[in-house]
């Protein structure tokens, strides 16, 4: 409802999206957002992203050791980036996966 200035109520009608004749609503897709495709998970692109958090990881572990020795600092470092590396795989599965599944939705629908 809009209102005038002498006070009259005057109602709006909103446009709405005519439906396809398939039933379908007319919505874009997930996919076509314009987002960057997610390439498959490799190993290779898993090495490449510790080898750039490895030096982080032991710099805050040596940041934050407190009156550890260097060579428990350094343990602890090379335990958590033993870590790092499979779950790093795991969360590239996982958001390929998705990716997947987002597009075979929005090829098929």
């Amino acid at each position: 409802m809009i209102e005038t200035e002498d006070g009259e109520e005057i109602p709006v009608e909103r446009p709405v999206a005519a439906p396809k004749a398939d039933g379908k609503s007319t919505a874009r897709p997930a996919a076509g957002r314009g987002g960057r495709e997610i390439a498959k998970p490799s190993m290779g692109r898993v090495f490449k992203r510790t080898a750039i958090f490895a030096p982080l990881i032991l710099v805050v572990v040596f940041w934050t050791g407190g009156d550890s020795t260097t060579s428990a600092k350094v343990f602890t470092a090379v335990t958590l980036i033993a870590f790092f590396i499979p779950f790093s795989y795991l969360v590239d599965s996982i958001m390929y996966r998705v990716y997947s599944k987002r597009q075979r939705g929005a090829d098929s629908g």
